[in-house]
């Protein structure tokens, strides 16, 4: 396959990932109001487990070949990415900047995010006694990613039920089974279109000729972040930029276990074999956490121009880390 219809190919997977993804956000924020989860919750587990499964299929594949440092910088490149889409949700989210309008439930994500990448960066520098044929990091990723997903679930049951009813409006014509077969439908196209992003991207990558860690966290971590662009950007266009945030936050908490999956599969010292450059990663993306937790706090009022100044340092972050991460190739 030549290098241009590698280019039609990955666009029209893209395309029918953009159609499947609006659906998607569609029936997810229905979702929430039917079963009266909130938004968030919904956000942070079931359309973010939706949208990470290319991360899951392409860390499987990664690691089935060993190719550690592709698996490993395709989660950490998709958790970077995934943080530099709220910059793209404040540009299209009009004129009050996305992080002030987000309810506080969002800070236990952004919590949890921290101690997984604490972890991952651990892992990464000294891998450290393995628990059998596993790392240390994986028991406890599994264990800290129940307890966020709970600790998440009941948060959001105290929420009041004003948004909920407000939502009744919206979606009262649709019957829950309609809302839970159209998810299911749409959420599998969304995966199976999505699952072959990885091997167009790999392809593209070969012929390019970039190193592995970078390939793996530029270019394979943003094609399959590419159904959160897509889910993100419809629930944005409905008003649901709780789903939408919470889908972003989440992805990037099963993408943490994702890792722990890789390190199940892999027949040595998972960590061990990944390249000391990861660790540039992990260092940038708690530069770029602890932007969304002071703008989550902090509450602009107005954006500078089109951004606010938080997301304007996301963007910035984002590209100090890919200028490094090639620095380091």
């Amino acid at each position: 396959m030549t290098l241009s219809m590698t280019l039609l190919a990955f666009l029209a997977v893209a395309l029918a990932v953009v159609f499947a993804g609006q659906r998607v956000a569609f029936y997810g924020d229905a979702l929430a109001e039917k079963r009266g989860w909130g938004r968030a919750w919904v956000g942070l587990i079931l359309v973010a487990a939706t949208t990470s499964l290319p991360e899951l299929i392409t860390g499987t594949s990664a690691v089935l070949q060993g190719l550690v440092d592709i698996a490993v910088g395709d989660v950490l490149g998709s958790t970077l990415f995934n943080l530099l889409i709220l910059s793209l949700l404040d540009a299209v989210g009009g004129r009050i900047p996305l992080l002030g309008r987000l309810h506080a439930g969002h800070a236990l994500a952004v919590g949890f995010a921290l101690i997984f990448l604490a972890l991952q960066g651990a892992a990464l520098w000294w891998g450290g006694p393995g628990l059998g044929p596993v790392s240390w990091y994986t028991p406890l990723a599994l264990l800290l990613y129940l307890l966020a997903t709970r600790l998440t679930f009941l948060y959001e049951r105290r929420r009041p039920v004003a948004e909920v009813e407000r939502l009744e409006r919206l979606y009262g014509h649709l019957a829950e089974d309609q809302v839970v077969r159209g998810y299911l439908l749409w959420g599998g196209m969304v995966v199976l279109a999505a699952s072959l992003l990885p091997t167009l991207a790999e392809r593209l990558a070969e012929e390019t000729g970039l190193g592995a860690s970078f390939v793996g966290t530029a270019l394979v971590g943003a094609t399959t972040s590419l159904p959160e662009v897509v889910v993100t950007l419809a629930a944005a266009r409905l008003g649901a930029f709780d789903l939408a945030v919470g889908d972003l936050l989440g992805s990037n908490l099963f993408n943490a276990l994702i890792l722990a999956w890789d390190d199940l599969l892999y027949p040595g010292s998972f960590f061990a074999a990944a390249h000391e450059s990861h660790l540039a990663a992990v260092l940038v993306a708690f530069a770029m956490y602890g932007v969304v937790l002071l703008g989550m706090n902090y509450q602009a009022l107005r954006k500078l121009a089109v951004l606010s100044w938080d997301t304007l340092a996301l963007l910035g972050l984002y590209l100090v880390g890919l200028f490094w991460l090639y620095a380091l190739r």
